[in-house]
């Protein structure tokens, strides 16, 4: 696989957690670095999916009422709590 180099500015905190990883997962500093970026983005684009969907929903005019939620939430610390609004 064809690679690239960046470089990034790092505090010296952050630069030191990465170095003690590395070290306690007998690791180069740029294989914990590849493995925090790869997941970072992977999380990134999750996100934005999860955005886009939702707007969908919400476009499509899939949404609950603020105020159902509201009741909702509040009888959940009484005695009779009310079914999730749908």
């Amino acid at each position: 696989m064809k690679t690239k180099v960046f470089t990034a500015h790092v505090p010296l905190p952050l630069a030191e957690k990465v170095d003690q990883v590395a070290a306690r997962l007998e690791r180069s500093r740029g294989w914990v670095v590849k493995q925090a970026l790869s997941a970072w983005v992977a999380q990134e684009i999750e996100r934005s999916r999860l955005t886009k969907a939702a707007l969908a929903d919400v476009a499509a005019g899939h949404v609950i009422d603020h105020q159902a939620v509201q009741a909702w939430a509040e009888s959940l610390n009484t005695d009779k709590p009310l079914k999730p609004p749908r």
